[in-house]
């Protein structure tokens, strides 16, 4: 039987000293393994960021930066983002006072901020190429929907993740392991917020500048 969240976090709990705790050591294991993973993201995004960085200036005649960048709707974008990541950081909060219906709240307003950030930038794409400036056009087209496109697939990615938790928190309730995945995922959405406060000031607002 699964065991409660509440066995092993509240301050009451008097757990064996003599051993380790599996649950524990089990959490310590994955939680490490998502920092090495996160680091492998990091390197994509570094070349992702370096191979922008040097084809910015290669338009071969067609459009740049300042011509097609709305820093309105980047700025936008960025606030949705900045407010996902609180209603995640509310999420781990509610689930650490074992509050399973303000988890799925805040998994839910989660969901719908990141989903909107991302209708947002596929509609810019979508603006790009129906205005003639896609990615086959200038290797700095290729490289900005390069950059900005890995991030929309990781937040793609994200969006399906919470999902997937939502129905596990739902079915389950706050266990050791439902809990230990929302860590995860906070973790993974954070850095997802952090890798679009880079794009936004590297690409965006330097960009129109």
């Amino acid at each position: 039987m699964t065991e409660s969240l509440t066995v092993h976090f509240t301050p009451e709990s008097s757990p064996d000293t003599s051993r380790p705790d599996p649950h524990q050591d089990t959490f310590s294991k994955t939680y490490l393994g998502f920092w090495v993973y996160l680091m492998t993201d990091c390197i994509l995004f570094a070349t992702l960021f370096v191979t922008y960085a040097l084809l910015q200036s290669h338009t071969f005649g067609g459009v740049t930066s300042q011509e097609i960048f709305s820093l309105s709707t980047a700025y936008i974008e960025t606030m949705i983002l900045l407010l996902s990541s609180v209603s995640c950081g509310m999420a781990v909060i509610s689930a650490a006072k074992n509050r399973k219906n303000h988890v799925l709240l805040w998994l839910g307003v989660t969901f719908a901020l990141g989903a909107s950030f991302l209708t947002l930038e596929l509609t810019e794409f979508n603006g790009l190429i129906q205005e003639g400036n896609s990615w086959r056009v200038s290797a700095f087209l290729s490289s900005f929907f390069a950059l900005v496109g890995t991030h929309g697939l990781h937040i793609t990615s994200g969006l399906i993740w919470a999902v997937v938790l939502f129905v596990q928190v739902y079915l389950k309730g706050l266990t050791v392991d439902t809990f230990r995945r929302l860590v995860i995922f906070s973790l993974f959405w954070h850095f997802l917020d952090l890798i679009w406060i880079f794009i936004f000031s590297l690409v965006y607002l330097i960009g129109v500048i």
